[in-house]
């Protein structure tokens, strides 16, 4: 059993075209409701007491892999990782499933089998969900998870001097499109599937020791998408020497095997200065991931003991830049 191979965080639809829609809205905010779309945070928080919080959150793409039981891992790992941005646990969670009525129902239970093991991994309920036929297979789900008020971790708050750290490398997009091409080692095709099926959980987990000045994950939009909205007002430098590659993401880029969400992340980014020359690099920072890595910015003090205590715990953990006083984001 095979899946046809077309999406990921790769299907994405463009930030510059959300931002058109979701302005125009008009959107009625409960006061409950104390975190929405408006910082283009994670997820949605709702205060029911001092104590309480719920996380709302759902996410779902087309299949990335062939394998549907990988598949449905992936998407479930992603789809509760906007929880574990938050500074949450992850409660429960619903299946979102759009399948054809002419394909293998077999297929369809082995996603489902791949979704509801991480699920229960992440030590989450299983709910239910909703299903409905489709002439392309979707799946994600619908996630509900729990944070104290007072603890929410936001996608913005970085401070000029801040640390920015990064959990997990990147180029899963640029390596599982070079594998289908057989353009990428089997080795480095098993190493971006390691990293999309891995919870941020645990990364969350050590994280909630520190006090980070903000926190998001990495997905469609790429590293610099998505750093690109936690930095606010202020700029960032990151080091293209420290950026953690997934063996054979440059190489992909440097045969021009990139996506097509990346080449919308590039057109969407104008406050980006590369100080360096060197596309592959470039490709790579624009590159979207599925199921990505926390990326979150903590005060410099607090660097080398974060670090020890990723390794401690066997987690990778990679420094990648620091917080400018201003002049958007620049690559050297």
């Amino acid at each position: 059993m095979e899946l046809e191979v077309c999406g990921g965080c790769n299907a994405k639809i463009g930030a510059g075209n959300l931002d058109e829609i979701l302005k125009n809205l008009g959107i009625y905010k409960r006061p409950e409701i104390i975190v929405g779309f408006e910082g283009k945070d994670d997820a949605c928080v709702i205060k029911l007491t001092d104590e309480i919080g719920i996380i709302n959150t759902l996410d779902f793409f087309p299949p990335m892999v062939k394998d549907p039981y990988i598949f449905g891992q992936i998407a479930a790992a992603n789809a509760m990782s906007d929880v574990y941005a938050m500074g949450g646990q992850v409660i429960s969670a619903l299946n979102i499933v759009a399948f054809p009525e002419e394909e293998d129902i077999n297929i369809l239970q082995e996603i489902l089998r791949g979704g509801a093991d991480k699920v229960k991994e992440a030590g989450a309920s299983l709910s239910g969900g909703h299903s409905i036929h489709d002439k392309k297979i979707k799946y994600g789900l619908s996630v509900t998870g729990m944070v104290n008020p007072e603890k929410i971790w936001r996608n913005t708050g970085s401070k000029p001097g801040d640390y920015i750290f990064i959990t997990k490398k990147l180029g899963v997009s640029l390596v599982a499109g070079a594998y289908l091409q057989n353009e990428a080692s089997k080795e480095s095709y098993e190493e971006a599937v390691k990293s999309m099926i891995s919870l941020n959980k645990y990364s969350g987990e050590v994280l909630k020791e520190f006090n980070p000045s903000s926190v998001t994950d990495v997905t469609g939009f790429g590293l610099l998408g998505h750093l690109n909205e936690m930095i606010g007002n202020h700029g960032a430098r990151i080091y293209s020497s420290m950026i953690p590659e997934i063996p054979g993401a440059l190489d992909a880029a440097k045969k021009f095997l990139f996506t097509a969400g990346g080449q919308r992340n590039r057109n969407y980014l104008k406050n980006v200065k590369f100080e360096i020359d060197d596309f592959a690099m470039e490709e790579l920072l624009f590159d979207p991931q599925t199921s990505g890595g926390l990326l979150f910015t903590i005060d410099r003090e607090k660097g080398e003991q974060v670090m020890r205590r990723f390794r401690e715990k066997n987690l990778f953990l990679k420094r990648i830049g620091e917080i400018e006083e201003e002049g958007g984001i620049r690559v050297v």
